[in-house]
Order: C-alpha cells, then sequence, then structure tokens
C-alpha cells in the first residue's frame, strides 16, 4: 500500500454548538492516527454524552481508510455530510464526531444534512491545519572511516537521526523525506558504493517546515 507524500491534518482538538429549532448539535473534531485511536474516541464519546439522541461521525486515515455513519439518522444526512465537510478542509487523520441532541420537532432531510455540514464545517474552521510529511526509516552500519562521509549525506538531505549505535561497526538509525529518497539513493550509489543502508519498511509523518 502506497502512502501519500504528504497529508493536511488538524493539530488540536475543537468543539463547536449549533441549535436548529430545539435540537442540539455538538462537533468535536480530534487528530488521530489509527482505527484503534479512533474506536476508543468514539466509545469514549458515547459514555459522555450518553443520552444523546444521535452519534453521527465520520473518518480519513493516511492509508486510505475511511468511514461515515448516520447512527440512525434518515440516509444521507449526517455521515456524508460530516465527510464532506473535511474533504472541503483537504483533511486526512481526522474523526469528526456530531452529537445530537433531539428537540421535538423534525427538521426534514434537507435541513437536518445542511444543520450537520454546518456543524462540522464549523468544528474544522476553528482547528489549526498543518501539513505533514512522510518519511522512511534508514539504518546505515559502517566502518569509523566513513564517518565524515556519512554525516556529509546526512547533512545534505536532512535526515533526521534518531540513534547512533558504537559497537565493532557505528550504526545509525534516520528517517529521510520519501520524496528525497531516490535522489538519496543515487547520490549514494554514485558517491560510495560502499556504504551500506537499509530501508525499513517503517514510516512516519513529520510536520512539513518552510524552507
Amino acid at each position: 500500500m502506497k502512502l501519500p507524500i504528504e497529508i493536511r491534518t488538524i493539530s488540536n482538538e475543537t468543539e463547536f454548538k449549533l441549535k436548529e429549532k430545539g435540537s442540539l448539535f455538538i462537533a468535536k473534531s480530534f487528530p488521530i492516527n489509527s482505527e484503534d485511536e479512533i474506536n476508543n474516541k468514539l466509545f469514549l464519546i458515547k459514555k459522555e454524552f450518553y443520552d444523546a439522541n444521535h452519534h453521527c461521525y465520520s473518518y480519513k486515515l493516511q492509508n486510505g481508510i475511511f468511514k461515515y455513519s448516520d447512527d440512525g439518522e434518515p440516509n444521507g444526512t449526517a455521515g456524508i455530510r460530516i465527510f464532506n465537510a473535511q474533504n472541503h478542509f483537504q483533511l486526512t487523520n481526522i474523526l469528526t464526531v456530531v452529537i445530537r441532541y433531539f428537540g421535538g420537532v423534525k427538521l426534514g432531510v434537507g435541513p437536518l444534512g445542511k444543520a450537520y455540514y454546518e456543524t462540522a464545517f464549523e468544528s474544522l474552521l476553528k482547528s489549526k491545519v498543518y501539513t505533514l510529511e512522510l518519511y522512511q526509516k534508514v539504518i546505515f552500519t559502517y566502518d569509523f572511516s566513513q564517518s565524515k562521509t556519512i554525516h556529509h549525506f546526512i547533512s545534505k538531505f536532512n535526515l533526521k537521526i534518531i540513534e547512533n549505535k558504537y559497537s565493532n561497526l557505528p550504526q545509525i538509525t534516520a528517517l529521510i523525506k520519501v520524496s528525497l529518497l531516490q535522489d538519496f539513493i543515487d547520490a549514494i550509489s554514485n558517491y560510495s558504493p560502499l556504504i551500506k543502508f537499509n530501508l525499513e519498511d517503517e514510516f512516519e509523518y513529520l510536520e512539513k517546515k518552510d524552507n
């Protein structure tokens, strides 16, 4: 599965409330990283708002998995509207839950869908949005005589060092931007094919910094 080179997500939890003809809509948006985290958030939301009539939601993850739920509302009035609000901001690794307390007056399909969209939209509008870049883990094992060359490439490609180990042969574990990976491989191969490195099947998203 190919992960996107960059994603946009939010950095903080936000909340927005809307009242419409007696019904109360409460939107809560969260930055998330896994389905386990999503399930835990949903469990806590339903526990906190146990007396609400509906807990509708939408989530999207960087691996392409997404899901939305109407939770008993008329089909197409809630989950997809929340999903559309998230897509408006082009967000990933995001969970938005809209809790509804029914006020006794039916809104109708159109106004109901608008209320769910607006509540989700406003909660996301309050969020700080930022961009993350995909990095891959790389491990160098080298001779001490190659130290200067190794650190030259670490600096040139702005690798993020995670760990240094020193034994018979030194070893450096680092993260490299996936967008620079092929240039990195070509540069090392052309400069010194004796330098050994392994690309691990481990990835991480880090905040993109302005150049």
